[in-house]
């Protein structure tokens, strides 16, 4: 039975998890750790998690005590933790991440993982967040209704991962399990593409414009729609586009053919028919 949890990463999805956790009836011990004292700081305090790390070397001792261990850091630095913690879990626990990419991170957890006898790695996905990230922004439900994915590495399941996958269900987030290549290529079309689109959209207005007044009074509800990602730091999507450069880029490139076309064709009838086209989609969403 999982009766401890530790949470690498106190921001805005681990500090969500041990919320969600709680709301979800789970009545055992949630540690954490952060680089960020005041994220630590502001996880204890909103109840998201009992207590935290002094240190790398103490997260590592209260990763071993754990049944499951979440990353709810950056892929990198993901990536960084669980070449830490292969060699020192105990034969029971669950390793689980959050990261956006997973195809890096499956390879490793083949690598680490999967012969080590002991622990088991389930890479995984929460498809929620914020335009900012922190501690402060964490809220109990900003997975209800949200999809889960998961990227598992091998057929079956431990006690730990089904006992794991039942929390999530009590979030209310719906699961999905698929390919981490799959999953690589369709979040870089849905989540990875209008990031980067709202970014370049808004570093191209502010290039443009700057704080011209003009700009605030008659940009509307379509202006703060389409740039509202613009407001994510890089830190965020840094380790995203370096992790999935591939099909992000494959994404991007997609557009720019896509936008050519529109502008070659804004005094034909074929404008037309991109809306149409675009109105199809929208209807079926």
């Amino acid at each position: 039975m999982m009766e401890r949890i530790f949470i690498i990463g106190t921001g805005l999805i681990g500090a969500s998890t041990g919320l969600a956790l709680r709301a979800a009836g789970f009545a055992g011990r949630i540690d954490g750790w952060d680089t960020s004292q005041l994220e630590m700081a502001a996880a204890v305090q909103m109840g998201a998690i009992d207590g935290r790390a002094a240190s790398r070397e103490d997260a590592l001792e209260l990763a071993r005590l754990a049944n499951v261990v979440v990353l709810a850091v950056p892929v990198l630095a993901i990536k960084d933790w669980m070449r830490m913690l292969a060699p020192v879990m105990r034969t029971g626990q669950l390793v689980t991440d959050v990261g956006s990419t997973k195809l890096e991170i499956v390879e490793l957890a083949q690598q680490l993982f999967s012969d080590n006898g002991t622990s088991s790695f389930l890479p995984g996905h929460p498809m929620a967040g914020k335009e900012s990230g922190g501690a402060l922004l964490a809220e109990a439900g900003l997975f209800d209704g949200a999809m889960w994915l998961f990227t598992p590495t091998k057929p079956e399941m431990t006690v730990m991962e089904k006992e794991w996958r039942g929390w999530v269900g009590c979030f209310g987030s719906r699961t999905l399990d698929m390919e981490a290549a799959r999953h690589d290529e369709l979040c870089a079309w849905v989540s990875h593409l209008p990031q980067m689109l709202s970014t370049a959209l808004a570093a191209l207005l502010e290039e443009r414009f700057g704080d011209a007044p003009e700009i605030a009074a008659i940009g509307g509800r379509a202006l703060k729609e389409t740039t509202r990602l613009g407001a994510s730091p890089y830190s965020m999507w840094r380790d995203v586009a370096l992790t999935n450069t591939g099909p992000v880029a494959d994404t991007l490139l997609a557009l720019e053919q896509r936008l050519q076309h529109v502008r070659e064709n804004l005094r034909t009838p074929e404008l037309r028919d991109e809306f149409a086209l675009a109105n199809r989609f929208r209807q079926r969403r």
